[in-house]
């Protein structure tokens, strides 16, 4: 199924009519009086409310209480309190679906979906890096937002380490803990992956039309499933989830927490803030000061990771001070 909060006016209304109501009964004719709507529409509104996840508790001749809210990352559910000024006004969610980045690419040309959020609870196949596969179980956060930027197509190469600054940011707001950033841009915690970032872009007469990110966030994750399937694969260094932590920050809070740093990272690169970026990314990093090997294109290179450039290059000390935009890298003992 898929849902967005102007294809559910009547279903969100009644819902809105419960929380609001929450320390009393609320009868069938109550809600149908007040909303304009058949008895029947509002049964059928208070079944789908409880398959979505929220607890409602009806009592003969009293009528409906909402006793407790979902954690579903429905799209109401996001946009009611959200800060942003535009990222996250559209949201979809999808119960399953492929990829949320397949999704968002399809509709990233329409230039009234600058700032939608693609939500899905769970990935059949979820993409990472190069083509590769990223597990995506329900318990995840599982998104990609569509953006149209103003910043030049020399800082595109940027976005990705400052999109990782911004998940980073988020974490430390909500659970009081300071997450390290692996270049290009993996978020681990102890040294190892709790959330990555995808991004993919569509250039026309070399600027850029839009720009798709994707956000892999292992927030409520069976590490053991997960590792499972991964080990062996090339780069796999751990996987771990925010839920250890044991802190209660529902996933609704933490998108919109997310979106709300992601904006103003998004707007500082269009006012080209770029120092004031790499050097909040340069504090968090685990990449700088180690010796990495880096396997790229034009093969392997082995030395100190000096620093990022403006855009996003690492720079590597080896027999020169090589740039690297892209490749896999191993953090050396």
């Amino acid at each position: 199924m898929v849902y967005s909060v102007n294809d559910n006016p009547g279903l969100i209304k009644v819902l809105s009519f419960l929380k609001t109501h929450n320390t009393e009964y609320l009868s069938g004719q109550d809600l149908s009086d007040v909303l304009k709507i058949s008895r029947v529409a509002v049964w059928k509104h208070i079944k789908k409310i409880k398959e979505l996840g929220y607890e409602v508790e009806s009592i003969q001749k009293q009528g409906y209480r909402l006793v407790s809210n979902t954690e579903l990352l429905l799209p109401w559910e996001i946009t009611e309190g959200l800060e942003t000024k535009k990222i996250g006004k559209e949201v979809y969610y999808f119960d399953s679906t492929r990829s949320t980045q397949d999704q968002a690419m399809k509709m990233s040309s329409n230039i009234k979906n600058d700032g939608t959020v693609v939500i899905a609870q769970k990935q059949t196949g979820g993409k990472g890096r190069d083509g590769r596969k990223w597990v995506s179980p329900e318990g995840g956060i599982w998104l990609s937002v569509i953006l149209r930027p103003e910043f030049d197509i020399s800082v595109a190469t940027l976005f990705p380490i400052a999109s990782s600054l911004a998940l980073a940011y988020a974490m430390e707001k909500c659970f009081k803990i300071r997450p390290e950033l692996k270049w290009p841009n993996d978020v681990t915690l102890k040294g190892k992956k709790v959330a990555g970032i995808l991004v993919d872009a569509s250039l026309e007469s070399n600027k850029i039309e839009n720009i798709v990110l994707g956000v892999g966030i292992n927030f409520d994750i069976d590490v053991k499933q997960i590792e499972k399937e991964l080990k062996g694969t090339p780069n796999f260094y751990g996987v771990t989830t925010l839920k250890k932590l044991k802190k209660s920050v529902t996933p609704v809070y933490f998108v919109q927490v997310f979106l709300l740093e992601l904006e103003k990272i998004f707007e500082m690169l269009n006012s080209e803030q770029i120092k004031k970026i790499t050097k909040e990314w340069t504090k968090r990093s685990s990449t700088i000061g180690k010796n990495v090997e880096l396997v790229t294109r034009e093969g392997k290179i082995t030395g100190k990771a000096l620093r990022i450039d403006n855009d996003g290059a690492l720079v590597i000390s080896d027999k020169k001070n090589t740039r690297v935009l892209a490749g896999d890298i191993v953090h050396l003992k």
